[in-house]
């Protein structure tokens, strides 16, 4: 009999599968199918680069399917019978080792589950700059009444229907992003490796990577919603930091190593920039010494962007088992990985 291993007991009370949602996956599984819900605590955070329970392992060595938050790569090694693994996470890059792409199992992830709370995110975090929250909380933990920065003819406030938005990535979050956007007036390009595949919607048109030099002048928020692949690493370098507009928002909810974090910081430190929303970063948690703890034009929050516990796991279980269903008719599988690609 095929099994199913599920793998979610996060250590994180966000993410951590209730007995509510296991129940639901027990009652949707097929007569001819088992399933084992394991309850030993797993870690949610990244992608699968953490050490495995002794339950999982155990458990792997008969499974046909694996559902977890990406799987450690001694876990894959032991799973014998593995023929698909769905990762309850975005990102897949630690899950692309040599054994699993020549192994021949199907990948697919979870690129869109997480895509409204990240777009929510970063656009509070954008109308936290456009509209000087900054500023004015700064002057509320002072005890000072001062309306002077709000009241110039070059005041920093804007209004969205104002900017131009670039969004480096057009999957699941940064459509989201862009149809957020969109709705309240802003103009919304995007960049993603195939352009020619289309315009996805929320977006007025799309760009190649190669592209985005000649746009940076013209872009007054700049969010970074792309994996992270040999293609998207350091995108955002010193030289094209310096070519975004004056007063420019930056926001990175990709990954951190995206960005050239020394040159950003700099960028913010001269005043370039208006200010940066950054929930990922190149080593995290941040370092003690990083000066993006202390910029004042800086609003970081520690990886928890894609954080909405009432709404998480409706996504995450429709799309599953969604996939099941078609895992079992023998039909093409949703948010299938493309390895070479590396998403």
């Amino acid at each position: 009999m095929p099994k199913l291993v599920v793998d979610l007991r996060s250590r994180s009370a966000a993410f951590r599968l209730g007995d509510g949602v296991a129940a639901r996956l027990v009652a949707a599984t097929p007569a001819d199918w088992t399933v084992h819900v394991v309850t030993a605590d797993t870690d949610s955070g990244g992608d699968g680069a953490r050490a495995p329970s002794d339950e999982s392992l155990r458990e792997i060595a008969d499974a046909e399917v694996y559902l977890g938050f990406g799987m450690p790569k001694p876990l894959f090694l032991a799973a014998q019978r593995l023929r698909w693994m769905h990762s309850a996470s975005a990102g897949v890059a630690s899950l692309l080792f040599p054994e699993m792409l020549a192994s021949g199992v199907r990948l697919t992830n979870s690129a869109g589950v997480y895509g409204p709370p990240i777009a929510e995110h970063v656009l509070a975090g954008v109308l936290f700059f456009l509209r000087g929250f900054d500023v004015a909380g700064a002057s509320q933990r002072r005890g000072a009444w001062n309306p002077a920065p709000f009241a110039t003819r070059e005041t920093f406030v804007r209004e969205v229907a104002e900017c131009r938005v670039l969004v480096v990535g057009t999957g699941g979050i940064g459509t989201e992003v862009a149809r957020r956007f969109t709705a309240l007036g802003a103009t919304v390009a995007g960049v993603r490796r195939r352009p020619e595949l289309g315009v996805p919607g929320g977006f007025a048109r799309v760009l190649a990577l190669d592209a985005i030099d000649a746009e940076l002048p013209r872009t007054d928020v700049l969010v970074l919603a792309a994996p992270l692949t040999d293609a998207t690493r350091a995108v955002l370098t010193a030289e094209r930091l310096a070519r975004l507009a004056d007063g420019a928002i930056v926001a990175n909810v990709g990954r951190g190593a995206l960005v050239d974090e020394p040159a950003l910081a700099e960028a913010l430190r001269a005043g370039h920039l208006r200010g940066a929303v950054l929930d990922v970063f190149t080593h995290e948690p941040l370092a003690p010494d990083s000066p993006l703890w202390h910029l004042p034009n800086v609003l970081h929050t520690p990886h928890i962007s894609g954080v909405s516990p009432r709404r998480y796991w409706d996504r995450l279980l429709a799309l599953f088992l969604d996939n099941w269903a078609r895992y079992r008719a023998g039909e093409p599988l949703r948010n299938l990985v493309d390895a070479q690609a590396g998403y």
